[in-house]
């Protein structure tokens, strides 16, 4: 790692330092044979922390801590949720890391009560670069995109941070009564049925002279979906029902019902199993396609009626991820399937290059691939060849910036987008820190050049 100059900031800029964090990155840094996978692996796992963290007490004493994106000054529910996952695992043992995740859960839910239906916040009560958009902004609101993963996250994390830890803290009154919400919420978009007044959501935007729309004015059926308008990319759905968010919710909800019970909230525990079940069920009978090549997998979304649109996106929740957010196992028949017409062009958002192959994203345009998409590959993979490929990828693609891009040129890596898009980084960094727990053998492997990316 000598020869490579640390891309971090000077430790006086960075955001938020912790010496559990860096007694980790130097441990697994120093298994790592490869110098510019060690490298990376050091600029990555700390990017959360080194550059978008704001912690906080607030005036009554609360953890408050705001996590933007990287590049865009704002915090969404999904990407901070998942830019302090990897740094859960320390925080059982390390009171300043469990500080700054019960302020992230703390922000979160001030959000949510503030618009359940919002996928981004600001820190303070404005107006910011979205506001025209014809929907319900309110201060303190960037982006009203309705997306179901934003709150499968934010009861992900609660959940996950409650076992970790034990730490009831940040279950009080606000997070309670934002718990409330996306029962409610929860009620309304399972259930808008024939009626779509039902649901008060919608959402137009000006798209250069046109204004783009999407309203709740569709109909669909009662069938234990969850209704959304956005994917986890930010970019409109086609079909209403999203199946990884509603998978990811499933798992969610079933997760948060013992915390609602050590809380005895009973009532919503019960509710939050049940929801589960339904959410499963439902995906069972509406999400299931059988596909010509590949066989009986599931779909992308579907509309409750028959109507199925077959894709796999980059951002997590996808169909590749389906084991990684806890809906199924990695050896499951149904997803081994689908993870292959994941990672096939049957997928009509995988490519190949001369820089790697990859599922990459509509949100970034054909031909991209998505360095999130090579990370999960290597999260669901038993395959030691596979996931060493994937690292290949991964270290070959930073363009020499040293970190995890949105996505790059399937065959020209320098041609990327978001040089700062802090959740990926910290994905690379949860993936190095899961392969040096249960496949080191990898780490202290040469990444010599697979077969697998095409010939030059």
């Amino acid at each position: 790692m000598s020869a490579f100059a640390s891309q971090r900031p000077p430790v006086s800029e960075r955001r938020f330092t912790n010496s559990a964090v860096e007694s980790l990155i130097t441990k697994v840094a120093g298994s790592i044979t490869d110098p510019e996978l060690a490298w990376l692996f050091a600029n990555c796992l700390p990017n959360t922390l080194d550059t978008t963290i704001d912690h906080r007490v607030d005036a009554d004493g609360r953890p408050d801590t705001y996590v933007i994106t990287g590049d865009i000054d704002a915090m969404w529910l999904r990407d901070s949720a998942a830019q302090v996952w990897p740094y859960l695992s320390l925080a059982r043992t390390d009171a300043p890391l469990r500080t700054l995740i019960a302020g992230v859960i703390r922000r979160q839910a001030d959000g949510i009560l503030l618009d359940p239906y919002a996928n981004a916040f600001y820190r303070d009560p404005i107006q910011g670069y979205w506001k025209t958009d014809i929907t319900q902004m309110l201060p303190g609101v960037h982006e009203r995109k309705w997306e179901l993963d934003s709150l499968a996250y934010f009861l992900r994390l609660s959940h996950a941070y409650w076992t970790t830890t034990g730490d009831l803290s940040p279950f009080d009154d606000t997070w309670q009564r934002a718990i409330a919400s996306i029962f409610a919420l929860i009620r309304v978009e399972q259930n808008v049925g024939a009626d779509p007044t039902r649901s008060p959501y919608s959402f137009q935007r000006m798209a250069g002279t046109h204004l783009g729309s999407h309203s709740s004015t569709v109909r669909t059926p009662d069938c234990g979906l969850i209704r959304c308008s956005f994917r986890p990319s930010d970019d409109m759905v086609k079909l209403p029902f999203l199946v990884p968010a509603n998978a990811m919710m499933a798992v969610a909800l079933n997760d948060i019902s013992s915390l609602l019970a050590t809380l005895h909230l009973d009532a919503l525990a019960a509710e939050a199993h049940t929801q589960s079940d339904t959410i499963t069920h439902a995906l069972e009978k509406h999400a299931v396609v059988h596909h010509p090549v590949h066989g009986e997998i599931w779909a992308y979304e579907v509309d409750g009626y028959g109507a199925v649109h077959l894709m796999d996106d980059s951002n997590v929740p996808s169909l590749l991820s389906l084991p990684y957010i806890g809906f199924c196992s990695i050896d499951d028949a149904r997803y081994l399937r689908t993870r292959a017409f994941c990672l096939s062009t049957d997928n009509p958002s995988y490519a190949a290059g001369f820089a790697g192959q990859g599922i990459g994203s509509p949100h970034t345009g054909p031909n991209t691939i998505w360095p999130m998409s090579l990370t999960l590959q290597a999260l669901t993979s038993r395959d030691d060849d596979e996931i060493i490929s994937c690292l290949h990828q991964l270290k070959s693609t930073h363009a020499g910036t040293g970190f995890m891009h949105e996505s790059f040129n399937a065959s020209d890596a320098s041609r990327f987008t978001r040089p700062w898009f802090a959740w990926a980084n910290t994905l690379f960094g949860e993936l190095i820190v899961t392969l040096h727990q249960q496949r080191p053998h990898l780490l202290s492997a040469a990444l010599a050049e697979p077969a697998a990316v095409l010939a030059r």
